[in-house]
C-alpha cells in the first residue's frame, strides 16, 4: 500500500489487515528498522523523502488532529481587514476554513483547495494566481503563477511544506511548487510556517523558505519520545524563529481579532494585563530577537501592513523558557 500510494495512515492499514493500530504501529516500527519505509505521525511513507511526494488523498489523512490544532492557532494571528497570502497544502486548507469568519479579509492564493474553502465566505475576497494546475495538490504553478504575484504586497504569508529543518528552513519535493512558494514569500512582510511535528527534522529536495526568513512557526507539541522534533524546535528558536505550539484538542481561538492588538502585549480589547482571552488554546511562543526581514513592514497602527506580532509569556500561559534561544 505504501509503495502504491507513497503514504498510508495507520488507521487505513489497521482496517485493511483487520488488526489494531497498536499492532500496526509495532509492525511499521520493525519495517522502518529494516529501511523499508519511514514512519510519520499517524502513518508511514516510502523511504528517501528527498524526491518522493505524497498526493492530496494521502496527506489529507495524516496528522489530522495536529493540523486542526495548528490551523486554530494560526487563525488567531489574522485581523479584520488584512491582506494575506496562503500557500497550497492540507494544513493551509484547514487554516482557510477558519479564515472564512474574518470580515474584510483579502486572501491571495495559488491553491484551489484554499479558494474552495473560502468560496462561500461573503466577507472575504479571494484572489487567485494564474498558472498551470498541478493535480497532485490542486495548486497553480509555473511562470503564470509567479508573474501574477509580482508587485503584490501583503502583511503575512502562511505556508506549509514537506519538511522543516533549522539548517535549510522549509523545503518541498517539487521544483515548481517551490518556485511559487518563494514568490509568495517575496510578497509578504512576515512569513508564518505551518508544520506539524512529523515534518520537523525532515529535509526534502527544494528549499522554499530559508530559516532566517521565517518569522514564526506554528506547530503542535512533539510526542514525549520524539527527540528529533524537540531538538529541531530548539535549533529553530536559537536562530530567532518564534515558536507557537498548539495543544491538540484545545478550544480554538476566535479568528479575526489578532494576537497583537490591545493596550498591553497581546492584550485583547478592554484588557490591560496581557492575560489570554478565555478559550485560547495553550501554546508556547518566544520573542523575535530583532528585525529579520530585509524589507521592514509598515509601523503598527499605520495603513496597510502591520508589524510582526509579538506574544508575551503572560498571554500564552506557556513555558517560554523551554524554547527560548540559548545565550551564546
Amino acid at each position: 500500500m505504501v509503495r502504491a500510494n507513497g503514504a498510508v495512515s495507520l488507521r487505513e492499514l489497521a482496517r485493511v489487515v483487520q488488526t489494531s493500530e497498536v499492532t500496526v504501529r509495532r509492525d511499521v516500527r520493525a519495517l522502518e528498522a529494516e529501511g523499508l519505509l519511514d514512519r510519520r505521525h499517524g502513518g508511514a511513507v516510502l523511504p528517501g523523502g528527498f524526491t518522493r511526494e505524497s498526493g492530496f488523498p494521502q496527506k489529507s489523512h495524516l496528522a489530522t488532529a495536529e493540523k486542526t490544532a495548528i490551523a486554530d492557532l494560526a487563525a488567531g494571528l489574522v485581523e479584520e481587514g488584512e491582506a494575506v497570502v496562503v500557500g497550497a497544502g492540507t494544513t493551509t486548507q484547514e487554516l482557510a476554513r477558519r479564515l472564512a469568519r474574518v470580515p474584510g479579509l483579502t486572501v491571495v492564493t495559488n491553491s484551489l483547495l484554499v479558494a474552495q474553502a473560502l468560496a462561500h465566505a461573503n466577507r472575504v475576497e479571494v484572489v487567485m494566481t494564474g498558472g498551470t494546475l498541478r493535480g497532485s495538490n490542486y495548486a497553480l504553478v509555473g511562470s503564470g503563477a509567479e508573474q501574477s504575484l509580482q508587485g503584490l504586497r501583503v502583511s503575512r504569508a502562511f505556508l506549509s511544506g514537506s519538511g522543516l529543518t533549522a539548517e535549510r528552513g522549509l523545503s518541498t519535493s517539487n521544483m515548481l511548487s517551490a518556485s511559487v512558494d518563494r514568490a509568495l514569500v517575496q510578497a509578504a512582510a512576515e512569513v508564518v510556517v505551518l508544520a506539524d511535528h512529523s515534518k520537523l527534522g525532515t529535509d526534502t529536495m527544494f528549499q522554499t523558505v530559508p530559516t532566517d526568513v521565517i518569522t514564526r512557526l506554528v506547530t503542535n507539541e512533539p510526542l514525549t519520545r520524539d527527540e528529533r522534533s524537540a531538538t529541531e524546535l530548539q535549533a529553530l528558536a536559537d536562530q530567532g524563529v518564534q515558536i507557537a505550539v498548539a495543544g491538540v484538542g484545545q478550544p480554538a481561538p476566535a479568528p479575526g481579532q489578532g494576537q497583537g492588538a490591545g493596550p498591553g502585549p497581546g492584550a485583547g480589547p478592554g484588557r490591560t494585563d496581557g492575560a489570554p482571552p478565555a478559550g485560547r488554546p495553550a501554546r508556547r511562543d518566544m520573542p523575535l530577537p530583532g528585525p529579520r526581514r530585509t524589507h521592514p513592514p509598515t509601523a503598527p497602527g499605520g495603513p496597510g501592513l502591520r508589524g510582526p506580532v509579538s506574544l508575551s509569556e503572560q498571554q500564552l500561559g506557556g513555558r517560554v523558557a523551554d524554547l527560548a534561544p540559548r545565550r551564546r
